[in-house]
């Protein structure tokens, strides 16, 4: 709160010696300055024990009781302060700092007019005002003011400061960056004006510049959430997910009941896969912040990963009835019911998305995922094409998702040489946003067939869990497994819970006796009869929380592939159905997918086909290894071939009667994650296999790693 006190010519005593009542409040303001509040309030009060209308003392005394967090108490002693000397513009501009603080704008704008009324060349009066027109949304007026107060005093930093703050919600960023580092240069020491040129530099997608400019704010100010809050949104967009995580719980300990930082919290543990914790966040959040529709719509998200499409469907809902123009809710929501199969209702949400953003690519990436290109001058392709004209001026996370969607367009209106084109634009990008390990990874295949031998399966067989209720569908990506549940699920008996992570987080709960994780496979071969038992027990534990009693339950996550001789170690008696699919056609599906996930392997075409050797080269191992019976090798081609032969052999490898709604697959309206969501909801087409072909001509780098001959 800036400005001077006033004072009166009366008489008091403080202290030994007589004093008047103008120097008791000077003494008072002193100590109040210099933070002994305790004593400026004594003061005061003893001022006013014996003038009680002493305008001076009662507008401080307010100024204590806002300092110690009593606002009603502050507005109460500055509305006393101005019924006692309603000519001073001071008290007026401070009351209407108070109510504005107080969630109450009309009242502060009525009395911050009423001060500059009274002094028109008030600079700290005209500061308050804008603050509270800025607060009122009233943009236009709260520039006038600060403007006005810069004119008044050149120097005035904290104006510059609030004057960027009207300028960024202005979308006038280059202006705004101007008035932040021209209040910088004016107070150097200002965290709070570091701490929004910060925020203007993200907007304006210099996210790298921003990180920098945070932490100097932070230096100056150490203990202050909101701009520890802002550092961690920078460094989630950097991809620095643990690292925002870490600045985001150091912001909680000093804001606990913050539900925006639970909110990110929760943001940045989801992008880590830590759904659990996220969920957790996310509910401390809405128990903070019912209302909140960011809280809202990632709880919706988070619902969605769980695989509970319907709820999540309603958490958008709330979000979108809390903030009707909240873009990301109806993206969302569009891609739960395209989970749920209600396209058309989808389709909806995508457009009304893009009505409140036409450059949204994150949009266009669903969307044309969404629905088949059948014409050239399809409006959505025109769409995305005028889009495309401005590539340059786009992040590079939009121009990934743009290079995508062109590409799945112009491949349905075979277009293949600019379907092409797009696809390894897209894919180069997506490649240098990630960190795959290829050598160590190409060296996980290897170290598996090398532990998991032989020798180990006979020795521990038959040792593990002896339930029949588990079913392993698994195999490459895009190699069909979306289809063969899909055929599963159809039956009475089979639950089909879609791609599960609990297997692999049994794996990696796996700890020596120092309380370290030991990685899959060494814990393998001093593992007893006991652990894989308990190993088994615990994921069927996991299962039964999708379905308490279905007799068969699938797991369609593809990378179990790692995992398939420990399965049968720990569920001797689960059934494992391999698909498989043409290797160039399940490579480039691959490599024109942008995943919602992590397929780091996939977007270079040489790590794609090197990593796809590597897997063929384990699942022959797993062959030999297995007794037979365990897992059946299911070929996509022959499936669409003949496709009610490869579906009863698939029934009864799970140890399933037969059943004719297997054959009605496509009729099935369970929810269907993954990329073949729409794709499993039409009967049997052909039209995927040999999809290769017309591509072939620059599919050379993968076509020299893959370990087998194709045909011509």
């Amino acid at each position: 709160m800036a400005g001077v006190m006033g004072g009166e010519q009366a008489g008091a005593v403080a202290g030994k010696r007589s004093m008047t009542v103008r120097e008791v409040v000077a003494l008072a303001e002193q100590k109040r300055e210099a933070g002994l509040l305790g004593e400026a309030e004594s003061l005061c009060r003893q001022v006013l024990q014996s003038f009680p209308q002493n305008a001076p003392a009662l507008h401080l005394l307010g100024i204590i009781a806002h300092q110690v967090g009593n606002a009603l108490a502050a507005i109460e002693l500055l509305q006393r302060a101005v019924a006692a000397r309603g000519d001073v513009a001071l008290y007026h501009s401070n009351l209407g700092e108070m109510l504005r603080l107080s969630g109450r704008p009309k009242e502060a704008i009525a009395s911050g007019r009423r001060a500059i009324e009274l002094d028109p060349n008030h600079p700290t009066a005209l500061n308050n005002l804008g603050i509270a027109y800025f607060d009122a949304e009233d943009y236009e007026s709260a520039e006038r003011c600060y403007r006005r107060a810069i004119a008044l005093d050149p120097n005035f930093a904290e104006a510059y400061s609030n004057l960027g703050n009207v300028l960024r919600s202005a979308k006038r960023l280059e202006d705004a960056v101007v008035a932040y580092n021209r209040a910088i240069e004016l107070k150097p020491n200002y965290a709070e004006a570091y701490n929004n040129l910060g925020t203007t530099l993200r907007d304006q997608t210099k996210v790298a510049e921003s990180e920098p400019i945070y932490r100097k704010a932070l230096a100056l100010k150490p203990e202050d959430p909101p701009t520890l809050d802002n550092l961690a949104l920078a460094l989630m967009e950097l991809k620095r997910h643990d690292e925002a995580v870490a600045i985001l719980q150091r912001s909680l300990a000093l804001d606990p009941k913050s539900g925006r930082s639970y909110v990110y919290l929760a943001s940045a543990l989801l992008e880590l896969d830590r759904g659990e914790e996220a969920d957790a966040a996310v509910k401390r959040a809405l128990a903070l912040v019912p209302d909140d529709a960011d809280a809202l719509n990632l709880a919706g998200r988070i619902l969605l990963d769980q695989s509970k499409p319907e709820q999540a469907v309603a958490s958008f809902c709330k979000a979108i009835a809390v903030k009707p123009d909240m873009l990301d809710a109806h993206n969302n929501l569009g891609n739960a019911l395209k989970e749920l199969g209600q396209v058309q209702e989808a389709m909806e949400c995508y457009y009304t998305a893009r009505r409140i953003d036409p450059k949204a690519t994150a949009v266009f990436i669903n969307l044309v995922d969404a629905k088949p290109f059948k014409s050239e001058d399809d409006p959505d392709l025109r769409a995305i094409e005028e889009l495309a004209r401005e590539m340059a001026s786009l992040t590079e996370d939009e121009q990934m998702q743009l290079h995508f969607s062109l590409s799945k367009a112009y491949g349905d209106l075979k277009r293949y040489r600019n379907s092409f084109e797009h696809m390894l634009q897209g894919c180069a990008l997506k490649r240098k946003q990630i960190d795959y390990p290829e050598r160590e990874t190409l060296w996980l295949f290897d170290r598996i067939r090398e532990v998991v031998s032989p020798a180990l399966m006979r020795s521990k067989a038959g040792l593990g869990d002896p339930s029949d209720a588990p079913i392993f569908i698994l195999g490459m990506p895009r190699s069909g497994s979306t289809l063969i549940e899909q055929v599963l699920a159809s039956h009475p008996k089979v639950f089909g819970a879609g791609e599960l992570k609990d297997f692999d987080k049994v794996v990696k709960s796996v700890h020596g006796p120092d309380g370290q994780m030991i990685a899959y496979p060494e814990f393998l071969p001093s593992f007893q009869g006991e652990h894989l038992r308990r190993m088994g027990a615990e994921y069927l534990k996991r299962l039964r929380e999708y379905s308490a009693d279905a007799p068969r339950i699938t797991n369609k996550m593809p990378s179990s592939f790692f995992y398939v001789g420990l399965i049968h170690l720990a569920l001797p008696n689960a059934r494992i159905i391999h698909t498989m699919r043409n290797a160039v056609d399940t490579c480039l599906s691959c490599f024109s997918k942008l995943f919602s996930g992590e397929q780091s392997f996939t977007y270079e075409l040489g790590e794609l086909g090197r990593y796809y050797r590597k897997y063929a080269e384990l699942m022959e191992h797993w062959r030999q290894v297995l007794p037979p019976g365990v897992m059946l090798d299911v070929q996509y081609e022959e499936v669409v071939e003949d496709f009610e032969t490869q579906a009863r052999r698939i029934v009864a490898h799970c140890g399933l009667e037969w059943d004719e709604a297997c054959l009605a697959f496509h009729e099935n309206k369970r929810p269907v994650k993954t990329a073949s969501a729409l794709q499993v909801r039409k009967p049997i087409y052909q039209s995927s296999v040999g999809r290769w072909v017309p591509y072939k001509d620059q599919l050379e780098p993968l076509l020299r790693e893959l370990p087998i001959e194709q045909p011509a």
